[in-house]
């Protein structure tokens, strides 16, 4: 009798598609809050007021207090680029991770930006640009996330490991041929976060179409 309820009931969920079954995979549980690639965007996070704090202490231009700075800079680029990878080869892709990496990402490279303007080590056209894109590309991914997701790009990869090089060596107190050099790597950046940007909007307004396209067929 329990095996007859039961069976109707699994025949009324498979039809209403609500039992897994041999050939439906169950609903993926969210994986916890507190595992490893949350904690390292965690950490990155809480990185970004110590290391405004490093960054401008004693005036801005101390050489020790610098490269302390320095060394907080490294440690969340480092958080970076693990946490990512660690989610996906864990399985350990959350919702809170979507939302809380990119946020960290913009948070320590942008607050490294205005404060390097901010003490006159670095152009504040630079600092705009590549703020005025990085803001715009989350919001553009904001706006077409119903038709699909941008994926990450090489060119955008790269872009990000330029950036997080030509920023470090501007938050160390650095002198001579090495001043120059970081200046045109920093020149560099500025022009891969362009052309990926435009990159981006290309792929954002040809998803969209494909997206509007999809439901006007859905509906006629």
């Amino acid at each position: 009798m329990i095996q007859g309820a039961e069976g109707g009931a699994r025949g009324a969920a498979e039809r209403t598609g609500d039992w897994p079954g041999p050939d439906r995979a169950a609903p993926r549980a969210e994986p916890s809050l507190w595992n490893i690639p949350n904690m390292l965007t965690m950490l990155r996070l809480l990185i970004v007021p110590v290391f405004a704090a490093l960054l401008l202490a004693n005036g801005g231009h101390d050489p020790k207090w610098r490269s302390v700075a320095w060394a907080a800079f490294a440690i969340a680029m480092i958080t970076d680029l693990f946490d990512g990878e660690l989610a996906r080869r864990m399985d350990l892709v959350s919702d809170f991770g979507k939302i809380a990496d990119p946020i960290a990402d913009k948070a320590i490279m942008g607050t490294a930006l205005v404060a390097l303007s901010a003490l006159g080590d670095l152009p504040w056209w630079m600092t705009v640009v590549i703020l005025f894109r990085e803001i715009g590309i989350t919001l553009l991914r904001f706006w077409v996330i119903r038709h699909g997701v941008i994926p990450a790009s090489r060119g955008g990869k790269v872009k990000t490991l330029t950036q997080g090089i030509a920023v470090g060596m501007y938050v160390l107190e650095l002198t001579g041929p090495l001043a120059t050099a970081r200046f045109w790597l920093m020149l560099l950046a500025v022009l891969l976060t362009v052309v990926t940007g435009l990159d981006y909007v290309r792929q954002a307004v040809t998803l969209r179409r494909a997206g509007l396209a999809r439901e006007r067929a859905a509906a006629s």
